[in-house]
């Protein structure tokens, strides 16, 4: 449990060994990039651009840029949120379990 939400640990399907270089952040601007953007999942597919933003502008701090994408073969979207500064991307971390639009985000 990690505060009131049970979390499970499991073995990465993805992980790469040894890691590629050319997948690597290049220079340091692509580095702070990488630590000013969260992965999210399991958001409801009513759920906007628009009001996604919204929720984490409001949460976690001023969001440089978007990407909300999804299909119609998925139940849920999943989004790319770069924020304009690294700790409002820590915000963003504890905001996973958060309800919005019917389902808690990841």
């Amino acid at each position: 449990m990690v505060g009131s939400h049970p979390i499970r640990v499991l073995i990465s399907k993805t992980a790469i060994t040894p890691v590629n270089p050319y997948f690597l952040p290049k220079s340091e601007d692509e580095r702070e990039k990488c630590a000013r953007t969260v992965y999210c999942t399991n958001i409801g597919k009513m759920v906007t651009q628009t009001e996604l933003e919204d929720f984490f502008k409001t949460a976690c701090g001023e969001v440089h840029h978007l990407r909300l994408l999804g299909d119609w073969y998925h139940q849920t979207s999943i989004a790319f949120v770069e924020f304009s500064l690294a700790e409002s991307a820590v915000s963003a971390l504890n905001c996973s379990g958060i309800v919005l639009g019917g389902l808690p985000i990841s």
